[in-house]
């Protein structure tokens, strides 16, 4: 695969990242957390899963061997 990552190692960030979502969305759940707290637990959110959808989007076109985003996949903005 001339130096790209190993499918395993997608698999491993996107446990990792789950892993930290399910702890912020549980620390977001949390009465007694403060407003501040939450709002930086959201962005933290937002970021980690941002950073999982481009994960994905590598390894598919890894897979595929697409240089261009899929039909239907282009920048929103």
């Amino acid at each position: 695969m001339s130096g790209e990552e190993p499918f395993f190692t997608t698999s491993d960030r996107l446990s990792e990242l789950t892993e930290a979502l399910e702890r912020s969305a549980t620390r977001l759940r949390e009465e007694d957390l403060e407003p501040d707290a939450a709002a930086a637990l959201v962005d933290d959110c937002a970021r980690l899963a941002s950073e999982g959808a481009a994960e994905l989007d590598r390894a598919v076109r890894r897979a595929t061997g697409a240089d261009e985003p899929l039909t239907g996949q282009g920048e929103l903005l």
